[in-house]
């Protein structure tokens, strides 16, 4: 199997990789894509020997130009990316480009009829519609890397659908889910990104100390699985080894259990049956602490009370939290915004939003562009 990886040098990327070296006789890089770690890709380069490379940050590229293997072809910007997710010789894309901008090459996969190893939560909350009809369309099989929705994945596996009452997706809570509400204003950078159980880029690290990350995690579960807003539900399970529960009508509940270490879900995306040894370690039930489980205090967590609105509203509302979340999320990072304004500034925003269908691509770039300049203006205000 011939890979394409979007986000080569993130930590999924990285883990992809891991999974690939460990099993050379089923999978075969065409081609990584990475922003603008230079050294980084350089070594990926060095261990699975790609046809091609793509960086889309021109310095990055220009630093790379000369230095990799002659067989080794280089180049540059989106619309390589594109190119590289949609050719013909590739038969799976890992799609962990953060962000929107990840988007426009993970659809060309999608479009282009392939094996998608979904990564990139905000291709689902930006065009869900769009995204969904396309592999409908083109046949793709879209295959979710996020914990949760690949424990979802496995627990709906054989099952009625429509025997399903609850898609429940567990949240570890971050770093301060046994905080003071009142003593999270003076969080600091540092302290959001110290994830407990997992190791996480800053964006999405603070994502989840926000809980920005569950309510992102609902919106795409909700195109992933075709789910109506009350079959959604998320509760608070600190040791993350329960990644997502679905209960059906008789009153069974299907749980995915494994170690915290996002190989699980990344190998069962490249390849679901057989199932492939990934490297993550055993999970020992009598020589693992109790299991615990509390609901998410909305106080503590505001995202988790946005989200029940964006849920229940249309594609406009999805795009602006997500958009809002980017710009706001950065502006903490950038000591602009204090931790509890990230989520603030965000139902500022949302309150400013048109709640209106969104059918092309040309109308989520467009919401997207004027959420952001609306949460700049919110922010300075």
């Amino acid at each position: 199997m011939k890979i394409t990886i979007l986000g080569a040098t993130g930590s999924i990327g990285t883990s992809t990789i891991d999974v690939m070296l460990r099993h050379p006789d089923q999978f075969q890089a065409y081609a990584l894509v990475a922003h603008r770690n230079v050294d980084l890709m350089r070594e990926l380069v060095g261990k699975v020997h790609p046809e091609l490379v793509v960086m889309t940050d021109e310095t990055a590229y220009h630093s790379l130009k000369g230095t990799l293997p002659q067989h080794v072809r280089l180049e540059f910007g989106m619309d390589a990316a594109e190119a590289a997710a949609a050719h013909e010789d590739v038969d799976m894309v890992m799609a962990a480009m953060v962000g929107s901008a990840g988007l426009p090459a993970t659809l060309a996969a999608v479009r282009a009829g392939k094996r998608v190893g979904l990564a990139n939560k905000e291709c689902l909350v930006t065009a869900g519609r769009i995204f969904m009809q396309a592999a409908k369309t083109s046949g793709a099989q879209v295959v979710p890397v996020d914990s949760e929705h690949a424990a979802v994945h496995q627990a709906l596996a054989g099952h009625d659908r429509d025997s399903v009452t609850r898609i429940i997706l567990t949240a570890s809570g971050g770093p301060f889910r046994n905080r003071d509400p009142e003593s999270l204003k003076s969080v600091t950078v540092q302290e959001a990104v110290a994830h407990p159980n997992w190791s996480m880029g800053a964006k999405i690290s603070i994502d989840s100390a926000t809980m920005m990350n569950k309510a992102l995690e609902l919106i795409e579960a909700k195109w992933l699985f075709d789910a109506k807003p009350e079959e959604l539900s998320a509760i608070i399970h600190p040791q993350s080894i329960i990644h997502a529960m679905v209960e059906y009508r008789d009153g069974s509940v299907l749980a995915q259990l494994a170690m915290p270490d996002m190989r699980s879900p990344i190998v069962y995306a490249m390849q679901a049956e057989p199932r492939l040894e990934s490297g993550i370690p055993w999970l020992e039930l009598a020589g693992t602490h109790p299991l615990e489980f509390q609901a998410i205090d909305e106080a503590r967590f505001p995202a988790m009370a946005l989200v029940k609105e964006v849920l229940a509203g249309e594609d406009s509302l999805a795009i602006a939290l997500n958009a809002a979340n980017e710009v706001a999320n950065q502006a903490f990072q950038d000591g602009k915004i204090g931790f509890m304004d990230i989520v603030s500034t965000v139902a500022k925003v949302l309150a400013q939003t048109d709640n209106q269908h969104v059918e092309t691509l040309e109308e989520v770039w467009n919401l997207d562009a004027d959420t952001r300049r609306i949460t700049e203006e919110n922010m300075v205000l």
